[in-house]
C-alpha cells in the first residue's frame, strides 16, 4: 500500500538542498551534489519493491539531476532487472553470446577472464555517448551496478562522466536554436563501434550484416523536449550521430563539430566516482556519458547494466502514473 503523503509535482521542485520524504516507516531523501548534475537516493532498499509514491519523487529528481545515486545496495540480477523495468523495457543484446548473469536483459561489463574469456563486455561505453539514441525507440535510462571497483595506491579507478544536454542547449547561441529548431540527426550504431575498433583498439569483431540489419540508422530531432522535465535538450551524441538532414553535407560537418566540441566543455560536466554497492540511474535524454578506462587489465571492475527503452515513458497512461504533465509529449 502507498502509504506517501501527497505531493506537489512539478519539474522544478528539487531546484537545490536536501530533501525527505516519509513514506511507510522509510524517509527517502534526496541530496543534491553542488555539480551540474547529479544527487544521492537515500533510504531506499532497491531489493524491495518501490511504492509508487516513491517512485514518482525518483521520477522528479531524475528529470531535475539527471544521474541519480543508490548507495549501499545489495542485488541480485533479478532485483536489478525488476527495478529497471519501473521506468520502461529493457533493450535485448543483438551479441550471441550468452550473459553471466543468467538474467534475460541484465548485461555484464567487466575486464575480469574467466577460461580463458571475458565474462562481459571489457570496453563498453569508452568514449562520449548516448545509449540507445541509435534506435527508434529511444534510450531512457540506464541503469548500473558496482560489484568491483578498480583501486590503485587508495585511488578509486573507473569512474563514469556525464555531461548535462539541459544546460546546453540552454546555453547554445540562440541563433543556432532557431536555425535548427525543426532540424532531425541520423543516429548509426555502427559508427561508435567502429570508433571504438580502429581508435581504442577494441577487440569487438567488425559488425555482422545480421546486426547491421538489426540496427538499421534512425533518425531523431536535433532537439528533444525532455519527457520530465519539458524542456528541450541537445540531442546530438558524437558517439552515434553522423549528419544533420536537409542540409548540405559539408554544412553538416561544421555544425556538428562546433556540437561535440561545444557539449563537452568543462561546465557541462560531472565526474562520478563510484564505490561498492552503489546503483546509478542516469537520464540518456539529458545526459552524454562516457566510462573512464584508468584502469589496467589486473584492476578490475565489475558491473551489472540494464539498458531501459523508453517505451513507458511517453504513454499517457504511465505519465499519469508518475504524476507527470500530459503535455510535455
Amino acid at each position: 500500500m502507498d502509504t506517501g503523503q501527497d505531493v506537489v509535482y512539478t519539474a522544478d521542485r528539487w531546484a537545490c538542498g536536501k530533501h525527505t520524504r516519509r513514506g511507510g516507516q522509510k524517509m527517502l531523501t534526496v541530496t543534491p551534489t553542488d555539480k551540474t548534475l547529479g544527487a544521492t537516493i537515500d533510504g531506499l532498499d532497491l531489493s524491495q519493491p518501490v511504492s509508487d509514491a516513491d517512485f514518482r519523487d525518483l521520477m522528479i529528481a531524475l528529470g531535475q539531476y539527471g544521474v541519480l545515486r543508490f548507495p549501499g545496495q545489495a542485488l541480485e540480477s533479478q532485483d536489478l532487472k525488476a527495478f529497471s523495468e519501473r521506468f520502461g523495457d529493457i533493450q535485448g543484446s543483438i551479441s550471441k553470446r550468452k550473459s553471466p548473469s543468467e538474467c534475460p536483459g541484465v548485461g555484464i561489463l567487466s575486464n575480469v577472464v574467466e577460461n580463458g574469456a571475458y565474462i562481459g563486455a571489457p570496453d563498453a561505453g569508452q568514449d562520449w555517448h548516448t545509449d540507445m539514441s541509435y534506435r527508434d525507440e529511444m534510450g531512457f535510462v540506464n541503469v548500473l551496478y558496482g560489484i568491483q571497483i578498480p583501486r590503485r595506491d587508495g585511488r578509486v579507478l573507473g569512474g563514469t562522466e556525464f555531461s548535462n544536454m539541459h544546460q546546453a542547449y540552454d546555453e547554445l547561441p540562440t541563433e543556432l536554436k532557431t536555425r535548427l529548431q525543426d532540424a532531425t540527426a541520423v543516429h548509426d550504431f555502427e559508427k561508435f563501434w567502429e570508433h571504438m575498433r580502429q581508435n581504442h583498439g577494441s577487440s569487438r569483431p567488425a559488425l555482422t550484416d545480421e546486426q547491421r540489419r538489426l540496427r538499421p540508422p534512425v533518425n531523431h530531432p536535433l532537439f528533444l523536449t525532455h519527457p520530465i522535465t519539458g524542456k528541450k535538450v541537445l540531442y546530438a551524441n558524437p558517439g552515434y550521430v553522423t549528419r544533420i538532414n536537409g542540409i548540405p553535407e559539408s554544412e553538416s560537418d561544421e555544425i556538428l563539430a562546433f556540437l561535440f566540441d561545444y557539449q563537452l566543455q568543462d561546465r557541462f560536466r560531472y565526474l562520478y566516482t563510484w564505490t561498492e554497492g552503489d546503483v546509478l540511474v542516469w537520464d540518456l535524454f539529458g545526459t552524454l556519458h562516457r566510462a573512464i578506462a584508468d584502469y589496467r587489465p589486473d584492476e578490475y571492475r565489475l558491473m551489472k547494466r540494464c539498458q531501459v527503452m523508453a517505451t513507458k515513458i511517453f504513454d499517457p497512461s504511465y505519465r499519469k502514473s508518475v504524476a507527470l504533465e500530459p503535455a510535455f509529449v
